[in-house]
């Protein structure tokens, strides 16, 4: 870590650099803690996207609840004997410059020698407690819009077959390495009155999360869901993660899917989402202002959804 940095947050009052126990951090008065996890084996095979990927995925939680990120804890499982430690430096290098990019201090973390390369981060953010984003709160009659498009896990499948093309493998990289930042920067100004990240259940998994907690029904028009270049056809392949079937065979007491919506849909909505986008509800009327604004800030959110 010794070459790697990321932003000096003035609330950091003990990081790592003078190898103290643990990190001690100025919480702001009125201010609530959010704290996430998450971890993966590497998705894709360049260590530096690997890093950037995991990162933004780790941020993206605290996003979700209507937070800021402010502080990370690196976790890493590393092969130290069997794989030249420059891989790992690029892996660490990735995730600071993605953190960086979120205004976030690596504090610290833990790292264990590993067969199987791990990286993942701890991250705590700050958030409003009278403003906190919810699965609870979704009405009926209102929109759901999505930020990012789906098929992450389909990409990274055909990748592992080696069976993905350039144009799909970039498209589903830029997706996964663009941080939930500039959506919640957006959603902040609206009355939101739910979300979530699309990620390891997929687009059905945590809308019936959503679904239950806000005691509402969850339609989807499968002509508007955005998908990543190349999945509909690697999906038409079979080249399906066994998240995917997993995820259908765990919810599928709670979905109906229409007799018209092709199988190749049915499993991309399946599909276990890397650093995924935002899911949210809104009041229709303020659908297509909201859109516009991520729009000027480069980001294809679409109504996919309403309620009832």
């Amino acid at each position: 870590m010794k070459d790697i940095t990321t932003p000096v947050n003035s609330n950091l009052l003990v990081g790592y650099q003078k190898g103290d126990d643990g990190a001690v951090f100025l919480v702001p008065q009125g201010k609530a803690v959010v704290q996430t996890l998450d971890f993966f084996t590497p998705m894709v095979d360049d260590p530096f996207i690997f890093g950037q990927i995991t990162a933004a995925n780790a941020v993206s939680d605290i996003y979700a609840m209507g937070g800021d990120p402010q502080f990370a804890l690196n976790i890493v499982a590393f092969p130290i004997c069997t794989l030249p430690v420059d891989i790992l430096k690029e892996i660490l290098k990735g995730g600071a410059e993605k953190l960086t990019e979120a205004g976030v201090s690596i504090v610290g973390g833990h790292s264990i020698d590993d067969p199987s390369p791990k990286y993942g981060l701890s991250v705590t953010g700050f958030v409003d407690p009278q403003r906190v984003w919810k699965n609870e709160g979704c009405k009926e009659g209102q929109d759901l819009i999505l930020t990012k498009p789906l098929g992450s896990g389909i990409i990274t499948t055909a990748i592992k077959g080696e069976m993905a093309e350039k144009e799909a493998i970039d498209h589903a990289i830029k997706v996964m390495t663009t941080l939930n930042k500039g959506a919640k920067e957006v959603l902040e100004n609206f009355p939101v009155t739910c979300c979530t990240d699309i990620t390891g259940f997929g687009l059905v998994g945590h809308s019936i999360e959503i679904a239950t907690a806000s005691g509402v029904d969850i339609y989807f028009d499968h002509r508007q869901i955005p998908i990543i270049t190349g999945a509909e056809e690697y999906a038409s392949y079979g080249l399906i993660p066994a998240g995917a079937y997993r995820n259908r065979e765990h919810f599928k007491a709670k979905v109906e899917i229409g007799k018209n919506v092709p199988q190749t849909i049915d499993d991309i909505i399946h599909d276990p989402q890397t650093s995924g986008g935002l899911l949210f509800s809104c009041d229709p009327h303020l659908t297509d202002t909201i859109i516009g604004e991520m729009e000027k800030k480069g980001i294809g959110a679409k109504k996919i959804g309403w309620t009832t």
